[in-house]
């Protein structure tokens, strides 16, 4: 079996899993993007042997399949970086409702202290 045909598999399989998270909730659509981008580049040039033949000509890579792997690799880095990225920004919103949390917290017990002794 030839291995542009067992990626080309591969690539679907994922394809589906990707659509198949999207349609149940488990993965929103905007985080899906990337993800599917990626697998319909790796299907067309799982499936498209010349179009896989020029470019590892192109490149100077020996063995045209291993640049669906390069591809997959470099995909991957994009996905890790702006998964990174996102993490990033949840954490400093998640410190700023942290301290927002703080402060609200504090002026309650000012109010209530407040309070007690207004009874008094």
């Amino acid at each position: 079996m030839n291995i542009s045909v067992v990626s080309f598999g591969v690539v679907i399989m994922f394809l589906f899993i990707v659509l198949e998270s999207v349609r149940r909730g488990i993965l929103e659509t905007k985080y899906s993007l990337l993800w599917i981008l990626t697998c319909v580049v790796l299907a067309v040039l799982s499936i498209s042997t010349s179009l896989l033949e020029m470019l590892a000509n192109l490149l100077g890579i020996f063995y045209a399949p291993s640049l669906l792997f390069l591809f997959g690799l470099l995909f991957s880095l994009i996905i890790i970086f702006d998964l990174t990225r996102r993490i990033s920004q949840l954490n400093h919103k998640i410190i700023t409702l942290t301290q927002d949390f703080t402060l609200l917290k504090q002026e309650l017990k000012e109010q209530e202290k407040i309070r007690e002794g207004s009874k008094k």
